[in-house]
């Protein structure tokens, strides 16, 4: 489990910190006492309002997280102007793709959600061990611990982004480096805003705020957790899938029935949990 990190005096990244949870998170970080956090989207144009919005030691940069050699100027950049980079919030994410989608929707989702998370560890692990110091936290999904019944790209990238967070987690902890992984269900965000009752992602029930994300993540730097639930009870959804996996098929077929309107044919055993991505 990763060590206690301290957010007092840090300097941090923020990607996908134009709106949402990444947005969130940069203004608690510099509540929480940050001394300098880096704000980063694709639109420069809202990355500077929100910096703007944030204060002075909110500090705007246009970053495409799947660009490779954009992810490696960019940590050059930041620590020659800010210094160390204590803290980066792989944040980023998209929602492309409907049911099994097509080859453009995976490339992306693969490029965002674990792609961009192997960039910033290929930048910043090196420097990070020679510091003897750093920590690395992976915006993944409840959809990487069960599903996201609406897209096949989208559930099987976060799958991927949890999977890595892991791997990095036991790889790195020898080097004084951190790894955290959030896994939020629903949350009140652009991504969702468009979510009615047919979606898969209303299954879990009513969404929280990105400020109760935040939360979440502040409290688990504290304490050095690696999975972050702003949601517990995924930990019960995670435990019915792994305790009996054919029932708790079983159960998603059937709340996929139920979003559909129609019966699920017979053999699909007792209700699993349902989840919000």
């Amino acid at each position: 489990m990763p060590e206690p990190f301290s957010i007092p005096g840090t300097t941090a990244v923020v990607t996908g910190a134009a709106g949402g949870i990444g947005r969130a998170l940069a203004e608690r970080l510099l509540r929480e006492g940050a001394a300098r956090v880096v704000v980063s989207d694709l639109d420069p144009d809202r990355v500077a309002e929100t910096a703007a919005r944030l204060g002075g030691r909110a500090h705007p940069l246009a970053l495409d997280v799947s660009d490779e050699a954009a992810v490696r100027a960019a940590v050059e950049r930041i620590e020659v102007e800010h210094g160390p980079i204590d803290l980066w919030c792989s944040n980023a994410g998209i929602a492309a793709g409907r049911g099994l989608g097509d080859d453009a929707d995976w490339d992306v989702s693969w490029r965002v959600h674990v792609l961009a998370h192997v960039y910033a560890v290929r930048a910043l692990f090196p420097r990070m061990a020679e510091r003897g110091r750093g920590h690395l936290l992976i915006t993944a999904s409840a959809a990487g611990l069960l599903t996201q019944l609406d897209s096949a790209p989208y559930s099987a990238t976060k799958h991927g982004a949890v999977a890595l967070a892991e791997w990095l987690a036991i790889r790195h902890a020898d080097d004084g480096i951190g790894v955290s992984c959030l896994c939020p269900q629903g949350v009140n965000t652009a991504m969702t805003a468009g979510d009615d009752g047919t979606s898969a992602t209303r299954l879990g029930g009513d969404y929280i705020e990105p400020e109760d994300v935040a939360e979440s993540v502040v409290a688990a730097l504290h304490d050095g957790r690696f999975l972050i639930l702003p949601h517990p009870e995924a930990a019960d959804y995670e435990r019915n899938r792994a305790n009996d996996r054919d029932r708790w098929i079983g159960g998603m077929r059937k709340a996929w029935a139920r979003i559909r309107g129609a019966a699920p044919r017979s053999g699909t055993g007792a209700a699993g949990a349902a989840e919000r991505s």
